[in-house]
């Protein structure tokens, strides 16, 4: 009975971590995974590492500077 309410709550979990951003479905998946270790099951969630996020590019020095400065 225990193990089907675990089971039951990481299905749910996953199902919300298939929405979330990247930081909360890891967490969510992480999560998912505890609770089929409670059930006795090995997780199927799959990875719950993501790829890195794509590299951002650093803005111009002058778009930096405030109103009067050079």
């Amino acid at each position: 009975m225990e193990q089907e309410f675990y089971r039951g709550l990481a299905q749910r979990v996953r199902g919300m971590a298939e929405k979330a951003d990247p930081f909360t479905r890891r967490r969510l998946l992480n999560l998912a995974k505890r609770y089929d270790s409670r059930s006795g099951r090995p997780s199927a969630s799959g990875p719950t590492e993501l790829p890195p996020p794509a590299s951002r590019t650093t803005p111009a020095a002058s778009s930096l500077t405030g109103p009067g400065e050079t």
